[in-house]
């Protein structure tokens, strides 16, 4: 066993399911995550508490299905936060991530209440992204998504909000980080590989990190709990690097038969117009057919 922790490594991935319960979770995660939410909404939120949810929720009537969040959780004004990891793109993310949180006010609407009351606490979803969102921005890593107008740009409603970190896209070095999101983005990035916490890092926000972050200190169920955990993220990485390769090969081999097209393209231009000079020279449309592989009816209609 000692092997297997010194190949883990010193400090549990943040990345894995297990990691994201250890350093998050209710069991002693709390401090971190009421940091990670605040060093992410920046000052647009401050969080002092939160009280951890039930992360099962079933639907208000039997056909629909049940969701289960990674993290549930509410703070002291009320506001709700789902915070989710997320290692394999999916064709229809987004629309996950709006039907969980329409799924969550659903559920917080007041019911048997007479009158027009409809207010609503703020939801917030937040995804811990470990794969490109959109390859056509390829530098964003953080999407920061409200209900806005689209004349104004002004955010049309204020208690609904997305906020995703695309880690891959992460790729600031120490020296380039300033604020706490970029911490913790560096953190989730690199944190399997680090000895020690760097000297960059506020240790008042990140010591509770390394101190139960340590795998020497997981308990052996532990240990068998988190190198499953590692096993299914590494396998997530395998499939997404295949897709990406697979991707690039059928993009190569499209482009080379766009290139075959083009070049017979030009071919038979070539040679419809070398027909037409010979057929305005007189030669007979028969012998220009035969001679150059057309119908005698394709040498008729050149002009």
């Amino acid at each position: 066993m000692k092997k297997n922790r010194n190949f883990l490594g010193n400090y549990v991935d943040m990345c894995t399911d297990f990691g994201m319960k250890l350093y998050f979770g209710p069991d002693g995660g709390k401090p971190n995550l009421i940091n990670f939410l605040n060093g992410l909404f920046d000052g647009e939120k401050i969080i002092k508490d939160l009280e951890y949810r039930p992360a099962e929720h079933n639907g208000t009537q039997d056909k629909d299905r049940k969701v289960v969040f990674d993290l549930y959780c509410t703070s002291a004004d009320s506001s709700h936060f789902i915070i989710e990891m997320q290692q394999l793109s999916q064709e229809f993310f987004k629309d996950r991530t709006v039907y969980y949180t329409s799924r969550l006010i659903n559920k917080l609407v007041p019911r048997g209440h007479k009158g027009n009351t409809y207010e609503l606490p703020e939801v917030y979803f937040v995804g811990i992204l470990n794969f490109v969102l959109d390859r056509s921005i390829p530098n964003q890593y953080y999407y920061d998504v409200a209900l806005c107008d689209q004349q104004s740009k002004k955010v049309f409603y204020d208690k609904l909000g997305y906020k995703l970190l695309v880690l891959a896209n992460f790729n600031k070095e120490q020296y380039e980080i300033k604020s706490y999101m970029d911490m913790w983005l560096y953190l989730f990035r690199h944190m399997e590989e680090l000895d020690e916490m760097p000297k960059f890092l506020d240790n008042r926000v990140f010591g509770l990190i390394f101190d139960i972050g340590k795998v020497a200190n997981l308990t052996e169920s532990d240990m068998k709990l988190y190198e499953s955990s590692l096993k299914n993220k590494r396998d997530a990485e395998s499939v997404r690097l295949t897709a990406i390769k697979e991707g690039r090969r059928e993009g190569m081999e499209e482009g080379m038969e766009k290139g075959r097209l083009v070049e017979r393209a030009k071919a038979e231009a070539e040679k419809l117009k070398y027909a037409l000079n010979l057929k305005k020279r007189g030669l007979p449309l028969e012998d220009i057919a035969e001679d150059l592989g057309l119908t005698v009816e394709q040498v008729q209609k050149l002009k």
